[in-house]
């Protein structure tokens, strides 16, 4: 038995716990940049709580999919602006655009000496500044990854950077701020945390330590990510989904994924659709894709095991099979009103490109079993 385990160097949970951001920004720097979503005045309250305790922030406003153009950019006027400690407050996208910016003001080569897949890969040279992450959605797990994912328009593909040095100082997760998403983005977000946890537990890169946190997570979110989408001021689904995220993002900064993130980064690329929304769409049929080959070329898999152990914890039933859980999480898209790819944008035209690129996209090296392009091309088909 041999692996390593890298989370963020410290972490708060707690309602509430997000009115102590400008009193830990402190300990870490004193001139903050502030990452938000596209609407910055929705973060005025924590704008005022920096500037009263530090100085006013440089706000750094993400609308959409951030690309490599935003990123550098806002490292650059962060880096002018003289910041020492980098803030994301939002979703997956800004607290990946936050993780970029922290790494690109102390490493200031172009941006795609770092990127995987269309740069050149190169390791960071120098510590990014302090980071501080703080979700407002549960699904994308990004305050506790160690990498940034970014869209290169340039390439038409999703790519990230990466490094164990991008991981949150801090992460601050407060399951108040989540409690405003609306029923299609809590499905959306929830779906990804669930399909993050999933995946990390049945690749062949899972760990002892990476294996209790995601069976904690899926047990959690097969409970409460329905009752969250039903009721979003239901608190205690909404904490569950909240650690569920959270355990996600530590996972699969841990373990590989598969599939389903081995698909959605092209594609999120070439349709630019709601990168969970994408996820829950293939997740059904990616598992049982992975199953079938796995019976026919591998049955005495570990993953199999995983597969029928995930069945389990999603059913509560002990007698059940693999399988069945595959027809769980199909019913669970179903009462969450998760719609195909087909209404995601995503063109039949385009299959032969997206198999091609998910086959080398590095989510796919964590998959159980290596799929054959026609499997690919059947799991596009069937979540069309």
């Amino acid at each position: 038995m041999q692996f390593t385990f890298a989370t963020a160097s410290k972490i708060l949970f707690a309602t509430g716990a997000a009115r102590r951001i400008p009193e830990l920004a402190g300990t870490l720097g004193s001139r903050p940049c502030l990452v938000t979503g596209g609407h910055p005045e929705r973060a005025q309250w924590l704008i005022d709580g920096l500037t009263k305790t530090l100085r006013e922030p440089l706000v750094i406003p993400v609308s959409g999919e951030p690309d490599t153009e935003v990123a550098s950019a806002a490292a650059k006027a962060a880096r002018e602006a003289g910041c020492d400690v980098v803030i994301g407050l939002g979703g997956g996208s800004v607290m990946d655009t936050a993780k970029v910016v922290a790494a690109l003001i102390t490493n200031t080569d172009d941006i795609y000496e770092y990127l995987e897949v269309v740069g050149k890969g190169k390791p960071l040279t120098q510590r990014p500044v302090p980071l501080i992450t703080v979700p407002t959605t549960s699904g994308t797990g990004s305050e506790v990854t160690a990498n940034g994912v970014l869209l290169s328009r340039e390439h038409g593909v999703k790519v990230s950077l990466r490094s164990t040095d991008m991981i949150a100082d801090l992460a601050v997760i407060d399951p108040q701020l989540a409690a405003s998403m609306p029923p299609k983005v809590t499905a959306a977000t929830g779906m990804d945390a669930l399909t993050q946890l999933m995946e990390a537990f049945v690749t062949h890169k899972s760990t002892p330590m990476t294996d209790a946190l995601c069976r904690e997570g899926l047990m959690r979110a097969a409970t409460a990510l329905p009752l969250a989408f039903e009721d979003g001021s239901d608190m205690s689904a909404r904490e569950d989904m909240a650690l569920a995220a959270l355990l996600s993002g530590i996972c699969l900064a841990n373990a590989k994924l598969g599939a389903v993130h081995g698909f959605a980064a092209p594609i999120g690329g070439k349709s630019h659709a709601p990168h969970g929304a994408v996820c829950a769409a293939l997740l059904p049929h990616v598992m049982e894709a992975n199953l079938r080959a796995l019976r026919e070329r591998d049955p005495d898999s570990p993953s199999l095991h995983a597969y029928r152990e995930v069945a389990v914890m999603l059913t509560a039933d002990v007698a059940c099979d693999a399988e069945d859980g595959a027809a769980w999480v199909r019913e669970l898209c179903e009462g969450l009103s998760i719609p195909p790819l087909g209404e995601l944008g995503v063109e039949k035209a385009d299959f032969d490109l997206l198999a091609d690129q998910a086959a080398r996209a590095s989510s796919m090296q964590g998959n159980p079993v290596e799929l054959t392009r026609d499997e690919l091309i059947g799991i596009l088909e069937a979540a069309y």
